[in-house]
This record gives C-alpha cells, structure tokens and sequence, in this order.
C-alpha cells in the first residue's frame, strides 16, 4: 500500500485490540461502536499514520446491515489507513462482517487475510506489517513463523495467549499459544498483540511486545513511535472522548 507523505522523521502507530463492536440492542455502552469511535477519534489526534487493530474488532459476524455499514462508514471517514487482524471472535471467514461489508473495497483499510494474505507494505514509511489472521474459530498458532523482512522498518502483528517459560510446557490457557521463543523468532521491531483485555507488556524483551488491551477495560490505546534514531518508544494513551 502506498500513501502519497513524505517520510517523517518519525512513525507514529496507534495500537489497540478487542474492541468487540457489536449490536446497540446487546451493546453494554448502548452504542456498539462506540469504543471504535474513540480509537479512531484518538489516533486522529495523536497524529498517527497507521491504525493496528489486533484482533475481536467485532464480537461476533451476526451483525446487522445497518452495523457493518455503519462501521465502514466510520473506517472511511477516519482518512487513517488500518490494519485489521482478525481474531477469534471475528476470523476471516467466507461470511464474516469484512465481506458482507465489502470493506475489502475501502483504500484506507487493510484486512489480513480478506484483502491481503499475511502481509503489506507502506512503502513511503519504509514498513511493512504483517500477521496470520485467524480464518476460523478453532485453534491456531498465532506465531508460527516469521515473516521475511524487506523494510527498515517491520511491525508484527498477533492475537493470542502469551505464555512464560515457567509454563510454556504445560500452558495454563488451552489455545492459541506462543511464548518468548516464538516473539524472538519474528525479529520485529514492535509486536502488536490482541486478546488479553488488560495492557501488559510480555516476552523477555529481545522483541517489544505489547497487549494494548481492550479500550473497555484500559480506556487507552498503545502509541508506537519509530524514530528516525531507530528508537521504538511505547506510550499508554488515554482515549479520545
């Protein structure tokens, strides 16, 4: 994907994960998306370049027309391009949200696994991301092997159970596992998990590697700065009202 900028001096990524949208007539907030809206409300603010959503931006495919639309209409209007990785609750399947949507069709958006396979470049950002987006809901290792880099600059993306050595053996969480091992194996340059609703970052390092949690429970979103000194610099953000 290209975008007609000129390469800042620095990138600015906003990352947040289960945003779970879903019907008003079920919706806790009496809006289902309303916590999309503030993401994108505060990555407009904070003056991102790429939007990481990674993972369960829907609760369920069973929306409504007016939903699904809805929800293009607001990833249209937010001029930000976004990557979706789709997770658990909502994975790239043939009648998902993202086809009857056709959000495919939106220049903004990127869907791994509906309008890119694993994949894609910002060419005038010098990056690139990339992530095995669920295509089912059953389980599936969410790391499974690195993604070769051509950029200087590349962003992982995964939605999962982190598990510690202590038990990486004998997980405590029955799917969708990986640990430090597989973290380390991408050699990226930050690491954008999903699944866990409290922010946390996890692995021993080697790779930044954060959960932003969902912005329900957080009420923040993660900002990711690629400096031009080569620096990741990771901030919790509040959330855009």
């Amino acid at each position: 994907m290209t975008r007609n900028i000129n390469a800042p001096n620095e990138i600015r990524l906003i990352h947040s994960s289960d945003i779970h949208v879903d019907e008003e007539r079920i919706a806790a907030a009496h809006d289902g998306a309303a916590r999309l809206m503030a993401v994108l409300a505060t990555a407009q603010a904070l003056r991102a370049d790429i939007v990481l959503l990674a993972g369960d931006t829907f609760e369920t495919h069973q929306l409504n027309a007016s939903m699904i639309d809805r929800v293009g209409k607001l990833f249209f209007d937010a001029g930000l391009p976004v990557v979706i990785l789709p997770g658990n609750h909502d994975p790239a399947i043939p009648d998902s949200a993202y086809v009857k949507g056709r959000y495919a069709q939106l220049p903004n958006l990127v869907i791994l696994g509906v309008s890119h396979d694993k994949a894609v470049r910002f060419d005038a950002l010098d990056l690139e991301i990339w992530g095995y987006a669920h295509r089912d809901y059953f389980d599936m290792p969410p790391l499974r092997g690195p993604w070769p880099r051509s950029t200087r600059w590349q962003v992982a993306m995964a939605h999962g159970h982190y598990e510690p050595p202590a038990t990486r053996d004998n997980p405590l969480r029955p799917s969708w596992v990986f640990g430090d091992q597989e973290i380390a194996a991408t050699a990226a340059d930050y690491l954008a998990l999903g699944h866990w609703d409290r922010p946390m970052q996890v692995g021993n390092g080697v790779v930044p590697a954060y959960y932003s949690g969902s912005p329900a429970l957080a009420q923040t979103v993660n900002l990711v700065r690629l400096t031009s000194a080569g620096e990741v610099i990771v901030t919790r953000e509040t959330l855009q009202r």
